[in-house]
């Protein structure tokens, strides 16, 4: 069964024809201001799997000097997921439609989380990139 996800407005909505994975927190300063949050909540895509089905026009991407980015909603300024190189490579985990059946696996970067934030004891947590991040 597919997965489905879209912006706040619901201008822009998407399809994965595939299995979400290797679900993730990242809890540095630069995905707290990505994300308008204490942290991002991401998970896996196979780009080949990933159709944006409405309002793809209404995107803006930002992209670093490596290729890594994201994609908004440029009516409701959601994050709708992280690109590589203009290919989708994550989808943020809010923007999905029902229950995805993934759960984070990971938080990571978690040394520069911010100081007002708890994480609970027992959680997988990485004070930087752990080895299977790619």
């Amino acid at each position: 069964m597919p997965v489905t996800g879209e912006c706040f407005c619901g201008a822009i909505k998407y399809q994965v024809n595939g299995k979400l994975r290797n679900a993730r927190s990242c809890h540095c300063s630069r995905c707290r201001k990505a994300f308008n949050a204490q942290a991002s909540a991401v998970a896996f895509v196979e780009p080949s799997e990933f159709t944006w089905l409405t309002g793809k026009a209404l995107l803006s991407s930002y992209s670093n000097e490596q290729g890594y980015g994201l994609q908004f909603c440029k009516v409701c300024g959601s994050t709708l997921c992280t690109i590589y190189k203009d290919e989708v490579l994550q989808v943020s985990l809010g923007c999905i439609n029902g229950d995805p059946d993934i759960e984070i696996s990971q938080h990571i970067f978690v040394g520069s989380k911010a100081n007002w934030e708890l994480i609970p004891e027992g959680i997988k947590q990485f004070e930087k990139k752990p080895p299977s991040v790619t």
